[in-house]
């Protein structure tokens, strides 16, 4: 049951890191493309590491699926906030077509 349970989670997986690889190629500018990366793959990943750890169990390779889980749980957010930042300070234009620009407006104020 766990082996079946960890192939359809990793098929899962697999379908949405290939849907944050498009759009990272799909999107348009690079906070657009930078929510892509974090969102899909974060949970693509995840599910790919919990399809492991259910297919290995509780061994050495488990733990170790599950220790990459919690890494990236705790540095894909932070890193993606420090790239949008870091982009937005040295003066990358925000697409076009977008509505609302909240962080320089914040920036303005402040």
């Amino acid at each position: 049951m766990n082996e079946t349970i960890g192939a359809v989670l990793i098929v899962v997986g697999l379908v949405f890191d290939f849907f944050g690889c498009l759009g990272l190629i799909r999107l348009p500018d690079v906070y657009n493309r930078l929510q892509a990366a974090t969102k899909c793959v974060t949970l693509g990943t995840s599910s790919i590491l919990i399809g492991l750890f259910l297919f290995k169990g509780l061994n050495e390779t488990g733990i170790k699926a599950l220790l990459c889980l919690a890494f990236i749980w705790l540095t894909a957010p932070v890193s993606a906030h420090a790239l949008a930042r870091g982009a937005y300070l040295s003066g990358v234009k925000l697409w076009k077509g977008s509505v609302i620009d909240d962080y320089g407006d914040g920036i303005e104020k402040g």
